[in-house]
C-alpha cells in the first residue's frame, strides 16, 4: 500500500511539473527585471475588476493596477488569464509571478500562497430582483442560488446550504456565466459583490436586481508564491504608493463608481 501511495504520488508530482512551464515564474524583482517581462494572471469575467473592452483588450480596475507593477518596474505585463479556482494553481505551478484578480484575502489561502497588503475591498452580497422576498439565509430555502466557483462567498453560502438544508447552491466557473444565469433566470439569486454593473440589468420576466443582504467585507491583495518574501515586499511598496498619491482611490472612482472602503494593513 505504501509503494502504491508513493508511486501515486511521485505521479502527481510529475504531472504537476509537466503542466507548469519551465522558469516561468521569478523569484525576485530583479529577476523579473532581467527577464524583461511581468507575468501576471488575471480574470477577463469579473466586471469592473477585470473584463474585455470594445476592442477584446484586458481592462478594469485589477487590469490598471497589474499594468502600473509593469510600469514602475518598467517591463511590460504578460497576462495568463484564470479563472477564480485557477488563481491559487497558477501560483502553485510557477505560471505566473503574481495575482491580480479579486483575490480576497483569507487565512486558509495563505496555507498556500503569500498575500500583499490590500490594494481595494469590497462586500460580498446576496443579489436577487427586487421581487423576490430575502432578508437571510432562511429565506432562500427552496432556492436556487448561484455562486462562482472558489469565491469567498461560496464558501459563506456553502455554509448557510449546510445549516438550512433546502438552500439548492449552483456553482459557475466564472462570473460572466454567473450572471447570464442570474439575467436568465435560471437562478434565483446569487452570491457577489456590491458594485453597480448587475443592477442595471433586468432578468428574463423583466425585474430590477437588488442587494438583500450583506455576507462579509472582503479585502483584495496581490497573490504571489509562498515565500517569495522579495517580490511581495516590493509589491507593498508599490501598492503603498498608490494609495498615497490618490490612484487607487481615483481607480475606484472610475470602476466601481464609489470611493474605496478603509483599508488595513498587516
Amino acid at each position: 500500500m505504501l509503494n502504491r501511495l508513493t508511486t501515486a504520488m511521485a505521479g502527481l508530482v510529475l504531472a504537476v511539473a509537466a503542466f507548469a512551464p519551465l522558469g516561468a515564474a521569478a523569484q525576485t524583482v530583479d529577476e523579473i527585471i532581467s527577464r524583461g517581462k511581468l507575468i501576471v494572471a488575471i480574470d477577463t469575467t469579473t466586471p469592473p475588476y477585470g473584463f474585455l473592452d470594445e476592442k477584446l483588450e484586458p481592462t478594469g480596475f485589477d487590469i490598471e493596477v497589474a499594468r502600473k507593477m509593469g510600469e514602475a518596474l518598467k517591463v511590460p505585463v504578460e497576462f495568463v488569464t484564470v479563472t477564480s479556482p485557477g488563481r491559487i494553481p497558477s501560483l502553485l505551478t510557477n505560471q505566473v509571478d503574481a495575482v491580480v484578480s479579486i483575490f480576497s484575502i483569507t487565512a486558509e489561502r495563505a496555507i498556500q500562497i503569500d498575500y500583499s497588503i490590500p490594494y481595494a475591498g469590497q462586500s460580498a452580497v446576496v443579489i436577487a430582483p427586487k421581487s423576490t422576498e430575502v432578508h437571510g439565509p432562511e429565506d432562500l430555502v427552496g432556492k436556487k442560488v448561484g455562486l462562482t466557483r472558489g469565491t469567498a462567498e461560496d464558501g459563506i453560502l456553502t455554509a448557510a446550504a449546510e445549516k438550512f438544508p433546502g438552500i439548492e447552491i449552483l456553482r459557475f466557473d466564472d462570473y460572466a456565466s454567473l450572471l447570464q444565469a442570474m439575467v436568465s433566470g435560471q437562478i434565483d439569486a446569487m452570491g457577489g459583490g456590491d458594485y453597480g454593473e448587475i443592477y442595471l440589468k433586468k432578468s428574463a420576466n423583466g425585474d430590477d436586481f437588488e442587494q438583500k443582504y450583506p455576507l462579509k467585507t472582503f479585502y483584495f491583495g496581490i497573490g504571489v508564491a509562498k515565500d517569495n518574501h522579495n517580490l511581495r515586499r516590493w509589491i507593498n511598496t508599490f501598492l503603498f504608493t498608490l494609495k498615497q498619491d490618490g490612484t487607487l482611490e481615483a481607480l475606484s472612482e472610475k470602476y466601481r463608481g464609489q470611493p474605496l472602503p478603509p483599508l488595513p494593513v498587516f
